[in-house]
């Protein structure tokens, strides 16, 4: 993304910046000013993110007005980046620094030997640049290989070679921490940092500096921290260490969708469909079957729940249902593009590398997930269908009559088998909606099937993603 420009009228020297009015305020100050001017005006402190309003924003919140380093917990796929993103909406959106400056000096208060000298000698015709509010966010996904001199900095050999003192200020690069002065740095999976570099994050969350070796350097830091964690690597195995848990003003703990409607909602948001030649309509029960699949996922004995199951699993399942649904309708030239129960066997491709399996071996993993994706159509249909027309349908399969399904036929052939058994018509119409298309009306027909064969009404024979539904009776 390109940054903005900033417009030609803002101040270009420190003295014209006087002149301007302009008052300088630390980036926590900042933050909770125009925090509070977003409360209230009644907006939300993010828009992007859906399912915490009650529980995690108002927490974050009360942290931000607090003027607190904030510790995200949460497993996986729970928008803990997504959220300290968008705290960047919170700074203004441009900032003026000292020229030239690597840690973004204050013009009324440089911190860097570069920035004092030039406001030393150069006074209020100190040139200035205006930084927009997306360079003030710097993160990084701790490892345990990262260094001192990655986050702190580290003597240049090359500023070195040409001529400075090894203790000269000017001879040090600075890491993230100090390019991050009065904005946001966020550090990803902090327990995977080493114990002596976690060490070196003291000072800059309690006395708001950075000391790099034996340099007799000291800059007084601007900046606020935020960091996430796994639950299990933050507290049980103790990799963290118990002085840099306490600096951390606030902890807040995040977690999954609670309902199936925000985590549909959140799916709807994400998944990036392809653009197809003919319609896409995707009907609500598959919808509903997607979200489901990692709702009674996180609830499974057969799956590591400390690894948890990330709602990137429900954005990756509907794109990949889609996707299936786009490759039978380019090949039969159906009208429509339109999932249905049988498009559900490609959930396999997308759910594999989204698990991690508690007791069993990854070859089981296909049954895992077929196991998953039937409890998932099973409790749908249950909760969600109201079939009167069941025994009539169970009487009109007696004898020799079966329905063939699979994500390879075409949606004529399923308007042939309610034509055959008129029955179905009424529920299927009730499923797919008034109005509904030919794609429509064939996957509320497998839906219907599906069920009927899960509560035991009807058999199936299945093959990969075909199946034959007959009479229990046979």
């Amino acid at each position: 993304m390109t940054t903005p420009v900033a417009p030609s009228d803002l101040p270009t020297t420190l003295g014209a910046l006087r002149a301007s009015g302009y008052v300088s305020r630390p980036v926590r100050t900042e933050m909770r000013e125009n925090l509070e001017a977003r409360l209230g005006a009644g907006q939300p402190l993010t828009a992007s993110v859906l399912g915490y309003e009650d529980s995690v924003l108002p927490q974050l919140e009360t942290a931000l007005l607090a003027g607190h380093d904030v510790i995200m917990l949460g497993e996986r796929g729970q928008a803990k980046t997504r959220i300290i993103r968008s705290l960047v909406e919170l700074l203004d959106e441009w900032l003026p620094v000292v020229a030239g400056s690597d840690v973004r000096d204050d013009p009324y208060r440089p911190i860097s030997a570069h920035g004092i000298s030039t406001v030393a000698e150069r006074g209020d015709d100190t040139p200035l640049e205006w930084v927009h509010r997306s360079r003030r966010f710097a993160e990084k996904l701790a490892s345990p290989d990262t260094s001192m001199a990655d986050l702190i900095g580290e003597v240049d050999p090359i500023k070195v070679a040409s001529g400075l003192y090894l203790d000269d200020p000017r001879a040090l690069s600075y890491g993230l921490v100090p390019k991050s002065n009065r904005g946001i740095f966020a550090i990803n999976e902090l327990p995977d940092l080493a114990e002596r570099i976690q060490v070196g994050l003291l000072n800059v969350l309690e006395e708001r500096d950075v000391q790099i070796r034996g340099h007799l350097v000291r800059l007084e830091l601007d900046v606020m921290v935020v960091a996430t964690a796994n639950p299990e690597d933050y507290t049980n195995r103790g990799r963290l260490i118990t002085p840099l848990k306490d600096r951390f003003g606030s902890q807040i703990r995040t977690h999954y969708p609670d309902d199936l409607s925000t985590e549909i909602a959140i799916v709807k948001q994400e998944a990036r469909v392809p653009v197809t030649p003919v319609p896409l309509v995707v009907p609500w029960f598959i919808e509903e079957i997607v979200a489901r699949v990692s709702h009674v996922a996180r609830r499974s004995n057969a799956i590591n729940q400390k690894s948890g199951v990330s709602v990137r699993l429900s954005i990756a399942n509907y794109e990949v249902v889609v996707a299936n649904a786009l490759r039978r309708a380019l090949r039969t030239g159906d009208a429509a593009v339109v999932p249905r129960v049988s498009d559900l066997s490609a959930l396999v491709q997308s759910t594999q590398g989204k698990i991690e399996l508690d007791t069993l071996d990854d070859a089981d993993a296909d049954q895992v997930v077929s196991a998953l994706v039937a409890l998932a159509v099973r409790q749908c249909f249950a909760e969600t269908v109201l079939l009167e027309e069941a025994p009539e349908i169970v009487a009109a399969f007696n004898g020799e009559v079966v329905v063939h399904t699979g994500d390879d036929l075409p949606d004529a052939q399923y308007a042939a088998a309610l034509e055959a058994l008129p029955v179905l018509a009424a529920p299927v119409e009730r499923l797919a909606g008034p109005g509904a298309g030919a794609g429509e009306r064939a996957s509320a027909l497998e839906f219907l099937l599906e069920g009927l064969y899960l509560t035991k009404r009807l058999a199936k024979d299945a093959s990969g993603a075909r199946a034959l539904y007959r009479s229990r009776a046979r």
